[in-house]
């Protein structure tokens, strides 16, 4: 039932079972980096639609007569159905055609944005969130699964450093283009841009993409997704607990960040994660045709990527989060003025992603990941210094620039290491693993650095001015993370590099 697609290039491939059978017989297709380009923007509204929401929650509470406890639900709805849905969503695209379970993911997300900035009340606009976080689910794994089928061999770590670079940037412009679009235009807008550029991406990949009808060429993914010539039925215990164990998760976590780990809204939900993760176990273990190959979840090189992952986005996505708390209520910078801050972060993400791929392929992926959290760990470090009366280019940018160079090369990492090996029936749902950690990293590093930075959130210091003692040791919290990391990861990361001359689309 798997549905792969192809570039125009890749017509009268052939499918055999040797080693290099995915290998594109012709040339690669010239248009290859512009598909890239609309994959990559169409992921990037998908990051972009978190931090931009967030600087416009004032005017929004205001305009929607939104209470603080509303507010907090424009987000999460958002964040929740997204991280609760990519595995179930990478899977669906595996099953059904990644091009067209992405062009579905995307329409709805496209439509959702269009309802929430039209919405006149909190109830539609968070409804519309939730929508937006459905399609983006839906449409994430299969974006970057359509990036490992277009490229190859070496060409492929370098557009999975572009992907992997995606994380960073878009967080550090989601602060700046929110800051833009609402003291412009309106926080409308921060829906509405959504909208023209869902529309050309959902118009351009069609006629760049053509999607394979179903069952061809399954030989090379038999043995390594579902058994060749059968279809999975439906694994309905196995697509509940895979939705319900991380959305149980990301909303413990959220709680935990808003009312601290010791609240019974905040551990009865993780408790019921861990619940759902051994139900979906003995699920998967006793149906027939089980939505998940338990031994493909058990795979090193697949742990290995998703640790990095949920280690590189929770510092990331954290140190974005308490420098921008810094930035505005510790120095008194607008929204507007903290993203131009934030800009060269974004830039040093995306070297940092462009050389990690180039250093992957030189080096290995451990010592990459090694080197690549030790700095990430340094700049932490740097960061722990801020001060009340400080200076945001001479104390907040070195360490953040330094972390965030090292995070960029680690995304790469993360990425390339979780899709190894895996096969292409497998594909989507190796892609759904690693953003999921991207979430649940992001979830569950804002959710410790929370509780470690304590009153310096919460204010109390004199004049209206929080306390930065707190900031210290949340960045010292991150350091440690990162150089643990760093010692323990590569471990299950793949020993050796990639093979320069090896181009299977997935290798064996």
């Amino acid at each position: 039932m798997s549905s792969e697609i192809h570039t125009h290039a890749e017509r009268g491939q052939g499918h055999g079972q040797g080693h290099h059978g995915d290998v594109p017989a012709g040339p690669p297709d010239p248009r290859r980096w512009l598909v890239l380009a609309l994959l990559c923007t169409a992921q990037f509204m998908l990051i972009v639609d978190v931090t931009v929401v967030n600087v416009a929650l004032p005017t929004i509470g205001a305009e929607l007569s939104l209470g603080a406890g509303a507010l907090t639900w424009v987000v999460t709805a958002y964040t929740l159905f997204f991280g609760s849905l990519l595995l179930l969503g990478g899977r669906v695209g595996d099953l059904l055609g990644r091009r067209r379970v992405f062009l579905a993911g995307l329409a709805l997300f496209t439509v959702a944005s269009l309802v929430s900035g039209l919405a006149e009340s909190g109830g539609v606009l968070i409804a519309a969130r939730a929508a937006q976080g459905v399609g983006a689910a839906v449409m994430s794994p299969a974006a970057m699964a359509l990036v490992m089928s277009v490229f190859h061999g070496p060409e492929r770590h370098r557009a999975l450093g572009v992907w992997a670079a995606i994380g960073g940037t878009g967080a550090a412009f989601g602060v700046l283009l929110g800051g833009v679009l609402v003291s412009g235009p309106g926080w409308e807008w921060v829906f509405y841009i959504n909208v023209p550029i869902g529309v050309l991406v959902l118009a351009a990949v069609p006629a760049l993409l053509k999607e394979r009808p179903a069952g061809h060429g399954g030989g090379h993914g038999a043995g390594h997704g579902q058994e060749a010539g059968r279809t999975p039925g439906a694994d309905i215990p196995g697509a509940l607990t895979m939705t319900a164990t991380p959305a149980l998760l990301i909303y413990g976590l959220v709680q935990a960040r808003d009312h601290g780990f010791g609240a019974a809204s905040a551990w009865l939900p993780l408790v019921g994660a861990l619940f759902g993760a051994v139900l979906f176990v003995v699920a998967e273990r006793s149906v027939a045709a089980p939505l998940v190959r338990l031994p493909f979840l058990a795979r090193r090189s697949l742990l290995g990527g998703c640790l990095v992952m949920l280690a590189a986005s929770g510092v990331l996505i954290s140190a974005f989060f308490l420098c921008s708390f810094y930035l505005q209520h510790v120095l008194g910078f607008s929204a507007l003025k903290t993203g131009l801050v934030f800009l060269p972060v974004a830039a040093v993400t995306t070297v940092g992603a462009h050389l990690g791929s180039r250093a992957v392929a030189r080096l290995g992926w451990r010592w990459t990941a090694g080197g690549a959290l030790g700095l990430a760990a340094a700049g932490a470090l740097l960061l722990t210094g801020l001060e009340r009366d400080g200076d945001a280019w001479t104390q907040v940018l070195p360490g953040f620039l330094l972390l965030a160079f090292g995070l960029g090369a680690g995304f790469v990492c993360a990425v390339t290491s979780a899709v190894h090996g895996v096969g292409h029936a497998d594909a989507g749902l190796a892609s759904g693993l690693v953003n999921t950690g991207h979430e649940l990293g992001a979830a569950l590093g804002i959710a410790v650095v929370a509780a470690v930075a304590g009153a310096s959130l919460e204010g109390g210091g004199g004049a209206g001015v929080p306390p930065v003692g707190g900031f210290g040791a949340a960045f010292a919290t991150c350091a440690v993370i990162c150089a643990a990391v760093a010692v323990a990861g590569p471990a299950l990361l793949p020993k050796g590099r990639p093979d320069p001359s090896a181009g299977p689309v997935f290798a064996h």
